[in-house]
């Protein structure tokens, strides 16, 4: 998982045709840190998306303006436009995060 640690990074990755998942975390969250131990077969297996992972404590106006109130959020963006989001409440379990993006490949 690439880490994106600057708005201009930002949003040129999130610009592209391709459909990248931001996952939303902070160094001093505990869920933050269970998701890290699950994420990786995951990430894996739904490879049809570029993951990256951002700091939401680094770049607050980012997470402030997509709407994310919890860490860890996973929020999917294409064409400069953010496709879907997993809320944190939801995204405790690995079986959370593939029912959601099982989900999103099904619109």
């Amino acid at each position: 998982m690439k880490s994106i640690t600057t708005v201009e990074q930002f949003n040129e990755i999130i610009s592209n045709d391709h459909k990248a998942l931001v996952k939303f975390q902070a160094g001093w969250c505990p869920d933050c840190t269970r998701m890290d131990m699950f994420i990786d077969p995951i990430v894996e297996e739904y490879d049809m998306y570029t993951w990256y992972d951002l700091d939401r404590d680094v770049l607050p106006e980012v997470a402030e303006k997509y709407d994310v109130m919890g860490i860890p959020s996973l929020l999917i963006f294409q064409n400069g436009e953010k496709k879907a989001h997993l809320h944190s409440a939801s995204a405790k379990t690995p079986d959370q995060v593939i029912d959601f993006l099982e989900s999103v490949n099904e619109q």
